[in-house]
């Protein structure tokens, strides 16, 4: 009994994370920004030679399961990670609820977005400046959100991971230098905008800590004013830790984003192995408020 209480309790806290932002002030629509990192969510098959050999490609039936949290979710535009091209996408956001944006680049794990269909949005070019030369890291996938009120700039990444907290300057770890590279590109994007005058939210896996007076951040804060919802937050996801899934808002959009409306879907099945079959990410959903 107390067992299946504890699942019940779960189960209500998956679906409490999956809700809808609150309803925006008068005037207001309201729109729901997620990030969710997917973990090799490949159609290729085990022993592919573009997958490291230790890599376990989802089958038809995990995929299918992911493709029901992403309902729940019920996100407006999510923000991907690790994602092998349009129809591995397709596969957990169906084409007739979702238009999918990947980048261009050549490798398995790629960024994009999935947008809601009814929203209209303008690809830009992808951000190949987080694609260091010799790296093969991730481009970014940049997007513009449209409505008749105005437009919101968007920045789907996937940064580089190794360098979770420790010093940028760090050169034992050779992640870290890397990783202050991206954030050197990062800081141009969003000086660009805030030049432009452009509303915009920068989404994804950063592989950062972003707590405690980081540098990372703080360096970020430099190009522009920002606002972090998972700033000061631990994540509930897989037992719980700091986040290294943030949304980011900066210009207009830090007055657009609805206070408490910070969100982790967490997945009802809890042994190892689906956390394998699943994603060793949860999905992360902020609330925002556009303004006619």
């Amino acid at each position: 009994m107390r067992r299946n209480r504890m699942r019940r309790a779960l189960l209500a806290f998956a679906l409490l994370a999956a809700g809808l932002a609150r309803p925006g002030p008068a005037g207001a629509a309201e729109l729901k920004l997620s990030t969710w990192n997917l973990e090799w969510l490949t159609l290729r098959p085990a022993g592919d030679p573009a997958l490291p050999a230790d890599v376990r490609p989802k089958l038809p039936a995990d995929r299918a399961l992911l493709r029901h949290y992403a309902a729940l979710l019920a996100a407006d535009v999510v923000a991907l990670q690790e994602v092998d091209g349009t129809e591995a996408a397709a596969t957990v956001f169906p084409p007739d609820r979702y238009a999918l944006h990947l980048t261009g680049d050549a490798v398995v794990q790629r960024v994009g977005f999935a947008v809601r269909r009814g929203l209209a949005f303008t690809p830009n070019p992808d951000f190949t400046a987080l694609d260091l030369p010799g790296s093969q890291l991730r481009s970014g996938a940049d997007i513009t959100l449209h409505w008749p009120g105005g437009r919101l700039r968007l920045l789907s990444v996937h940064l580089k991971q190794g360098c979770r907290q420790d010093k940028l300057t760090d050169r034992v770890r050779a992640a870290c230098p890397l990783l202050r590279a991206q954030l050197a590109a990062l800081q141009g994007w969003v000086a660009q905008r805030r030049a432009d005058g452009e509303p915009f939210a920068l989404m994804g896996d950063f592989n950062r800590w972003m707590d405690g007076g980081d540098a990372f951040y703080a360096a970020l804060q430099q190009a522009a004013p920002l606002l972090r919802p998972t700033e000061g937050r631990s994540s509930p996801c897989w037992g719980g830790g700091g986040f290294i899934d943030h949304i980011i808002a900066g210009g207009a959009a830090r007055g657009w984003v609805q206070a408490d409306t910070l969100r982790v879907l967490v997945y009802r099945e809890t042994d190892e192995a689906a956390q394998t079959r699943l994603s060793d990410h949860c999905p992360v959903s902020v609330g925002f408020a556009l303004p006619d």
